[in-house]
């Protein structure tokens, strides 16, 4: 089967996630954390009764999801911590944080179209989205409302390459500015990496997928906050690219930059 080519420019700014949603403004006073009682009880109907389960029935029969070094989970019982991966699926890398460190809850950092559509706004911060503010008035709630999913132990989700690029095996080279969230917390950081396999049956379908999460890297308080920040992201971005890396890391899309197409 041939492959699907896509040309792109800039591997830091292109986006190919092509979900049609026209993104809003997030103002200051948006409620990043759904926190009254009545909303608490939503979150666990919806998270755990309705979503989980069927989040699940997806990733295995449609995606064949396998999760690899889950016990590394272990050692962070009663702890929050922030969760860093590779950004190549629009419905699954809203799924996979759920069931990568179940039966924890997981919460996503997401971009402002999550919550751009007003009937389904509240039930996406339901299932665990926390957009990013529009504007730096907002950023004082909004870290507050990271705050406190961490004080709950609770994972927190960000996909530093920011931008979709669908089913693509490479990582993208991306800052080390959210890495300043674990430093700010004081908590550690897991990395996850989604890899793809080709079906023994059914070989004309889309690959299945395996995510594998690192070792947990705690951040270093011997630091200024700036470079602890730095090896945090040195130390996950090293662990996606070997990860990233392996042979058996199937090419569905095959991405090739414009300019190396046309010289």
């Amino acid at each position: 089967m041939a492959k699907k080519v896509i040309y792109y420019e800039d591997a830091l700014h292109d986006d190919f996630a092509d979900n049609g949603i026209q993104a809003k403004p997030v103002p200051a006073d948006f409620p990043f954390a759904l926190r009254n009682l009545f909303w608490r009880a939503l979150e666990f109907v919806f998270y755990r009764l309705i979503a989980t389960p069927a989040v699940f029935l997806i990733a295995k029969l449609g995606f064949g999801l396998r999760i690899k070094n889950r016990r590394a989970l272990r050692q962070l019982r009663g702890k929050g911590f922030f969760l860093y991966g590779n950004h190549t699926q629009n419905m699954m890398d809203a799924y996979t944080p759920t069931l990568a460190v179940f039966p924890r809850h997981a919460h996503i950092v997401t971009g402002p179209e999550a919550v751009s559509i007003p009937l389904i706004r509240r039930f996406v911060q339901l299932l665990g989205a926390i957009p990013l503010p529009s504007n730096m008035k907002g950023y004082r709630p909004f870290l507050e409302a990271v705050h406190d999913r961490i004080g709950q132990k609770r994972a927190v989700t960000i996909y530093p390459e920011a931008h979709i690029w669908p089913w693509y095996t490479g990582i993208r080279p991306f800052p080390d500015g959210s890495f300043a969230y674990p430093v700010r917390e004081d908590v550690p950081a897991v990395a996850f990496v989604t890899t793809f396999r080709r079906r023994r049956v059914f070989k004309r379908l889309w690959p299945c997928l395996t995510v594998t999460l690192s070792e947990p890297f705690y951040p270093d308080k011997t630091l200024p906050a700036h470079e602890a920040k730095k090896q945090l992201r040195d130390a996950v971005y090293g662990f996606m690219c070997e990860i990233a890396s392996d042979p058996e890391n199937f090419v569905y899309y095959e991405y090739r930059q414009k300019k190396t197409q046309e010289s």
